[in-house]
């Protein structure tokens, strides 16, 4: 838990969008984990095999619930206490971008952000994440491909809505 818990958390907090929920999962997927701890063939691929847990775990949760009616937070810097920057203009606009980034995420349709958070939040390959979530290679390609393309339309509107506030004040 101390070795791979914060990574678990990132990991269902990007999926999920709320925090509590994250740590539900993550917590389920410990004890799911320590219970069929005999299924595990080779410790090396331990943080995999958790990770592959979460990812279950989280899917499980949009199944069962409405997610719809929970707003994005955009406070995961917060939450995973994320290093101070310098000078106060940089902490300020590393907070925006980040909680854009966040909250753009959020926005994505869950095949998209899981297929982001896998490849970027948590480093996995395109081949590995197509064997996690039984799906073909080009499938996850493609699924990352349109998960860029909505996450950079997304912030290139709200940079743009942001300057056109910024003119009419």
């Amino acid at each position: 838990m101390c070795q791979f818990g914060d990574e678990l958390l990132r990991t269902a907090f990007l999926l999920l969008r709320d925090r509590y929920d994250a740590e539900e999962a993550v917590q389920d997927s410990f004890i799911q984990a320590f219970r069929h701890i005999e299924q595990l063939q080779d410790e090396s691929k331990l943080k995999n095999w958790l990770i592959r847990i979460v990812v279950n775990r989280c899917r499980m949760k949009q199944r069962a619930w409405s997610w719809r009616r929970f707003l994005p937070s955009p406070r995961m810097e917060e939450m995973m206490g994320g290093l101070p920057t310098p000078g106060p203009e940089e902490k300020l606009l590393t907070k925006w971008r980040n909680e854009g980034l966040s909250q753009a995420i959020h926005r994505l349709k869950y095949i998209y952000r899981e297929s982001i958070t896998l490849y970027y939040f948590n480093e996995m390959s395109v081949s590995d994440i197509a064997g996690y979530l039984q799906l073909s290679e080009n499938t996850v390609k493609a699924r990352l491909a349109r998960g860029r393309q909505q996450l950079q339309q997304m912030l290139e509107q709200e940079e743009l809505d942001a300057q056109n506030r910024t003119a009419f004040d």
